[in-house]
């Protein structure tokens, strides 16, 4: 008997023990990352790197990738989340291809994408809609997750797959959207000359960025693993309809040609549909 009990003892402080440097590692992670952050910070305050369009798009991409690397792991409390390495490697993949096709294709572009979010609106309910936005981007990472650590919801392999593809084909709709609009800025706005774009994914839908995007982060949850994400996704598609009537009443009034596009064009995201 007390054989036993020194065993299970023993076994208890090497369990503790393990947690407590899972969480020093966890901190020291935290702590890297943080810096990195800040040095980059400071390194984005300098002019010949400012003034480097590659730089800040690489830069910006590595942000996002530990950003969402953070968001994805630490919740779920480990790194083994297969799920997670899949999805973020579609996504990057992606997203790298288009960033290098607008580095080589479209600088213009490029320069508009970079200039995004919250402060970068000029108007108060696009700032307002951006930080629900992020926000719902952020739950929509975290909430996977946390379904992985607790196992709330067991999404079949299949489903998973699914996610991922629709991940990649949002993406590549987007792609085709800046392919043909070189207008498309991050924010709302009309740009100097800026003039109506009605073919390609334009000729089908008015809002095709917002269609792809649409798709993308429907198919993150299930990408992620994960049902309880869909809740978080139900959650972000009215602010994403918020921001498409809000930027087309700007665009109704600033942009030249854009009601009579609308006349020719009749659905917003989904043809037939809406």
């Amino acid at each position: 008997m007390p054989t036993v009990v020194v065993a299970v003892l023993a076994s208890a402080v090497n369990a503790f023990l393990r947690m407590l440097d899972f969480i020093h590692y966890k901190q020291v992670l935290i702590d890297t990352v943080l810096e990195r952050f800040r040095l980059a910070a400071l390194l984005l305050r300098e002019p010949n790197v400012t003034n480097n369009l590659n730089t800040k798009a690489w830069l910006g991409i590595g942000f996002l990738a530990i950003a969402m690397g953070l968001l994805l792991f630490l919740p779920a409390g480990t790194a083994q989340y297969w799920q997670a390495w899949v999805f973020l490697a579609v996504f990057f993949g992606a997203s790298l291809l288009i960033t290098v096709y607008l580095m080589k294709k479209d600088t213009a572009l490029l320069k508009r994408r970079l200039s995004g979010g919250p402060t970068a609106e000029k108007e108060k309910t696009p700032k307002i809609i951006m930080v629900f936005t992020t926000v719902g981007f952020i739950a929509l990472l975290v909430v996977p997750a946390l379904d992985y650590r607790f196992m709330w919801s067991r999404v079949p392999l299949y489903m998973i797959i699914a996610g991922d593809l629709l991940t990649a084909l949002g993406l590549y709709i987007v792609f085709l959207a800046y392919k043909e609009n070189t207008f498309a800025s991050a924010t709302i706005e009309v740009a100097r000359n800026q003039k109506v774009i009605s073919t390609g994914p334009y000729a089908i839908v008015r809002h095709p960025m917002y269609a792809g995007g649409s798709l993308y982060l429907f198919g993150m949850p299930l990408a992620l693993g994960s049902f309880w994400g869909l809740l978080v996704l139900a959650a972000i598609i009215p602010i994403l309809i918020w921001r498409l009537f809000d930027e087309e009443r700007f665009l109704f009034k600033n942009l030249s040609g854009y009601k009579e596009y609308c006349v020719k064009v009749r659905w917003r995201l989904i043809p037939k549909v809406f």
